[in-house]
């Protein structure tokens, strides 16, 4: 007994004892089905909790990030976004001029809180809460997540069919304000200015409209209104036992518990969805407009020149009171094979970057010719789903290549308009030219020699089959890695082949064996070969 007293400690045991022996019991009685987590070190409630659904981004990347700094104008935001999304003009116009108007405001109001409050209380402000329309895969997410990356504020991002009424089934809407403090760092102040995404806003529209589904539709409009107003959210969530249990433990040590809470006020709410059936109701409008008018006929999308009012969004299932929260409306176009040709070519965010990526994780380079990009583009819009279709169609193409060819001796893949149209042919022909390697590292090793090279000197190296048999074998005799073998074998290959670039233009050169057991006397007679050649051509140095 005298031992406990010299530790200091009571009789009552610790925070983390305690949410150990809840976590043990709850397994006990209820199984894998309700779970209780330990809290973060120092009882911090922010520490540890769940991810919010769909993406977000990090604010403790960002040091000394302060939103009333913000100095952006419309036109340096649409830049920005153009580099991730094709087309979509309008809606990033649309988006940057909202953002800018919300965040000027809170930049003057709280200048103006600072000199005079009084006349700071007295300020009048409509805030402009967002509503986008357009199909599956046209880029609504990407544009709301880039533009809260550039202003540097806390973004959280959840779908409206995770939510109820009352938050007892489902998630509570409070949430998502309780995971921007979250996304803060528990910083209050930064969170009360973030930006709230929710995807599928659609399918919370009621049943009486067109097509919606209610599950408590109705009820979560109503909730959302509350938060895209002004409401003051309690930071700890009074029916989750985790927060009442920290709650108690604050209690305890500091003989009160603070009640702090996030006012919604200046929090930029942004929804969308695809609103399957709301063309059909704007389509009926128009009918009954004047005589002689015919109206086109566009299946999925609201049609371009249609743009959907309020009275639209009341007949599809919304609340008047919800809708009219949500005063920029916003149509996203539908995608045509050509712009899903300008994403692959183009974005920062391509899938193409991707496929790179995971080939390269094979020590195998992948590359794209724009005939490929061409006929994959043709192909994924015929899914009718937008840019999600890239990855159907790639995925389909190219999954045998991802199984068989890592492993072999085949360190380049072209994906070509003739892999696209026979991809089971070219992958035979493939396999019958290249030969297994014992030890995958030979390949990876290759691979990285490759990419640093091509990043130092500006010329491709691609090795045919034999020279990675003969780097193999040279490598286990003299003991060396391979990468060290290539760097002395061909460290100075780039003098000879800058050369050749210059009197050809050639870019990408094939090591054979031959050049792997006398690069010397190889180099030369490249280099004389090539005075004797005539200059490739644009579209040939590509290749």
């Amino acid at each position: 007994m005298a031992g406990k007293d010299d530790d200091g400690k009571s009789g009552l045991p610790d925070p983390e004892e305690i949410s150990r022996k809840l976590s043990e019991f709850l397994k006990s009685s209820f199984g894998d089905h309700v779970t209780f987590s330990t809290m973060g070190e120092g009882g911090d409630p922010f520490a540890g909790g769940p991810e919010t659904s769909g993406e977000g981004h990090d604010l403790r990347e960002k040091e000394g990030v302060d939103v009333f700094d913000f100095d952006l104008i419309p036109r340096q935001i649409k830049s920005h976004l153009d580099r991730f999304v094709i087309r979509q003009d309008e809606a990033k116009k649309a988006l940057a001029i909202a953002v800018c108007d919300h965040y000027n405001h809170a930049k003057y109001l709280r200048r103006l809180e600072e000199q005079d409050p009084e006349a700071a209380r007295g300020i009048e402000y409509a805030k402009q809460n967002v509503i986008i329309v357009g199909p599956t895969g046209v880029g609504k997410t990407y544009l709301v997540k880039h533009i809260a990356e550039l202003i540097g504020v806390p973004f959280v991002k959840a779908d409206a069919t995770k939510f109820s009424e009352t938050g007892y089934v489902g998630g509570d809407v409070d949430d998502l304000v309780r995971d921007l403090v979250r996304k803060a760092d528990g910083d209050v102040e930064l969170a009360q200015y973030g930006i709230v995404y929710i995807d599928e806003i659609d399918k919370i529209a009621s049943s009486g409209g067109a097509g919606g589904r209610d599950v408590s539709g109705r009820g979560v409009q109503t909730t959302l209104l509350k938060l895209m107003e002004e409401t003051e959210v309690p930071v700890r969530n009074p029916q989750d036992m985790q927060s009442q249990m920290q709650a108690m433990f604050e209690m305890s040590r500091t003989g009160k518990s603070t009640r702090e809470s996030v006012n919604t006020r200046h929090i930029l709410f942004i929804v969308s969805g695809a609103f399957s059936g709301l063309e059909k109701i704007i389509d009926k409008r128009l009918r009954q407009g004047p005589i002689g008018f015919v109206a086109d006929a566009e299946s999925g999308a609201v049609a371009k020149g249609k743009d959907p009012g309020t009275q639209d969004f009341i007949d599809f299932g919304f609340e008047a009171e919800f809708i009219g929260r949500l005063p920029v409306r916003v149509v996203c176009d539908h995608l045509e094979a050509e712009d899903l040709f300008n994403i692959m070519k183009h974005s920062e965010g391509s899938l193409i970057r991707q496929y790179e990526r995971e080939f390269e994780a094979y020590g195998i380079q992948a590359r794209f010719t724009d005939g490929a990009l061409g006929r994959i583009a043709a192909n994924a819009a015929l899914e009718k789903t937008g840019a999600r279709g890239l990855m159907t169609v790639c995925e389909r193409l190219l999954r045998h290549f991802k199984f068989e060819l890592p492993g072999t001796t085949l360190t380049e893949l072209v994906i070509d308009d003739a892999l696209v149209g026979d991809p089971a042919g070219i992958l035979e022909r493939l396999l019958a030219q290249a030969g297994p390697v014992g030890d995958a590292r030979v390949i990876s090793e290759i691979a990285a020699f490759r990419r640093k090279f091509e990043q130092d000197h500006g010329v491709r190296l691609s090795f045919e089959n034999d020279a990675v048999a003969r780097v193999a074998a040279l490598s286990g005799e003299r003991g060396q890695s391979v990468l060290q073998l290539c760097e002395e074998k061909f460290r100075d290959f780039q003098f000879g082949l800058q050369l050749i670039r210059k009197n050809t233009g050639r870019k990408t050169f094939q090591v054979t064996g031959e050049a792997v057991d006398d690069p010397d006397r190889f180099l030369s007679n490249l280099v004389v070969a090539s005075y004797r050649e005539e200059p490739e051509t644009e579209s040939e140095t590509e290749r």
